[in-house]
């Protein structure tokens, strides 16, 4: 356990795949076993590559029935040819969703009648600020107001699940930001693609807990998670020089998809609420003057189920 922590602290060991290779070898014998997600249905965002992709195909490896949830059907097409290939008996389907784009949410979530596993993955890190179709700069809506609108509108799809799981693929850099209650759409300061990345990730780890407790009724787990550091597409177009950087330490898409994966398959269920690496608990804190203080979560919460009512 201490070993552990270390790892965690240390950052390059513990995200790399050195500290998932360490890591698998003391964990217990929980992993999901073959047929385990057979007869249930798992969306996940952003697969048309990298994370997104090696969850689908992981959720598929289990049996259950995946949709790819993608921005460009035509990158979609290409992952579901590959999912297929990973795992041929699985049923797999592509669906075309622009999370950052409320109306495109709402469209798709009307077509879904059951869900039992809903990932959230889509991401992107932009040069400049941008805002969405909706006036909301980017990075926000789709790591934060996109994922809490397709959620609420598949509630209905969910309660028809009898274990509901809710999964929000956050990121270690969220360590290094405050919450940023107070400007959430970053229109003051400097902006920096990085930073609203970070923040909006960080936005997503704090919501955790009291979408926890909102969704409990409707009988829907949620849990947060970050995946280390992967060798995605995404990084490599995002942040070419850090890859360059640590290229040789970088995890597999599928290393670093393996939290989700047993998250959403594992059984008994997690306790609801956490935030996850290496499919252990993590701590929401680790550098100082990052704790919101109290009730700003749920003000943040308060902004976004007004923002996405209009």
């Amino acid at each position: 356990m201490l070993f552990d922590t270390v790892l965690d602290r240390t950052v390059l060991p513990g995200y790399s795949r050195l500290g998932y290779a360490l890591r698998r070898r003391a964990w217990p014998s929980d992993d999901p076993a073959p047929g385990a997600l057979r007869g249930r249905v798992a969306l996940v965002t952003g697969a048309s590559s990298g994370l997104g992709e090696a969850t689908a195909a992981g959720l598929a490896r289990l049996g259950a029935d995946v949709v790819l949830v993608v921005r460009d059907r035509g990158r979609g097409e290409q992952a579901l040819a590959r999912v297929r290939a990973a795992a041929p008996e699985a049923k797999i389907r592509t669906a075309r969703c622009d999370v950052a784009d409320f109306a495109s949410v709402r469209e798709f979530a009307a077509g879904e009648s059951r869900v039992d596993i809903l990932v959230h993955n889509a991401g992107v890190l932009p040069a400049r600020r941008d805002e969405s179709v909706d006036g909301h700069e980017i990075t926000f809506a789709t790591h934060v107001l996109g994922p809490l609108l397709l959620t609420e509108s598949l509630l209905p799809a969910l309660r028809a699940s009898d274990d509901g799981r809710v999964i929000l693929v956050s990121s270690g850099g969220m360590y290094t930001q405050p919450l940023a209650v107070d400007d959430p759409e970053y229109r003051t300061g400097r902006y920096r693609g990085a930073t609203a990345y970070a923040r909006t990730k960080r936005m997503q780890v704090e919501l955790t807990p009291l979408l926890a407790e909102r969704w409990r009724p409707d009988g829907v787990a949620v849990h947060s998670t970050h995946p280390g550091w992967a060798d995605t597409p995404g990084l490599a177009d995002s942040l070419p020089a850090f890859r360059k950087l640590v290229r040789l330490a970088l995890r597999t898409p599928e290393q670093g998809a393996d939290t989700a994966v047993w998250l959403a398959a594992t059984e008994p269920g997690p306790q609801p609420g956490r935030f996850w690496h290496d499919r252990r608990e993590r701590p929401r804190y680790v550098v100082p003057g990052t704790r919101p203080k109290a009730g700003e979560a749920e003000r943040l919460l308060e902004y976004c189920l007004a923002a996405i009512a209009g």
